[in-house]
């Protein structure tokens, strides 16, 4: 009987499997870099966006331990899904929305938050109708990037609580890419021109 429960034990032991999908930060960079390029016309906010190669980035990673030996494998890396129609639909409500959107950037009225959303700075140098304007604009934009971020996690099946690290992604993306003399908030919420 006790070489029974030996070999049972034992063979729990090499068939012990550790599983962890791990968040494909850099994927993800690499993903919002290239949407950002392509809805407000990539570095600096001009010119159009170029083709590159698609994004990579998740992979699985599997651990087996066996009698105390950990041997690991990698699964290839898997694109990360930013072209459903959701997405795409989102994009477009972004590019189409950016050429209205950026004169206010260039004046300094509106900025780019730590959070990679748009904040109205200041209204100064601007009437009513152009206030009332910039408003819907920004509400608009902000409301489709989180949309986004959102529909990003749901179509490569991360929990929710990854939008936040996809937003965080984004924001840099967003900022990196903006226009000299644009208004960046940074990590500790002081504005600056870029």
């Amino acid at each position: 009987m006790r070489k029974k429960v030996c070999l049972f034990l034992l063979f729990l032991a090499s068939a012990c499997v550790t599983v962890n999908i791990y968040f494909p930060a850099a994927a993800v960079q690499r993903a919002a870099d290239k949407i950002v390029e392509e809805t407000w016309g990539g570095p600096g906010g001009t010119g159009g966006a170029k083709e590159g190669p698609r994004s990579e980035g998740f992979a699985t990673h599997t651990t087996y331990a066996s009698f105390g030996m950990g041997k690991e494998a990698f699964a290839q890396d898997a694109d990360i899904n930013v072209s459903n129609p959701a997405i795409r639909s989102l994009k477009d409500s972004i590019k189409t929305r950016s050429d209205s959107i950026k004169p206010f950037m260039d004046r300094g009225n509106v900025g780019i938050s730590k959070d990679g959303l748009l904040v109205v700075r200041t209204t100064e140098g601007i009437n009513l109708r152009e206030r009332a304007e910039v408003n819907q604009l920004v509400e608009a934009e902000n409301r489709d990037r989180e949309a986004l971020y959102a529909e990003i996690a749901k179509a490569n099946n991360y929990p929710k609580d990854k939008i936040a690290d996809i937003k965080r992604i984004f924001a840099k993306s967003w900022s990196d890419q903006g226009r000299a003399g644009w208004w960046i908030q940074d990590s500790q919420g002081n504005w600056k021109r870029k």
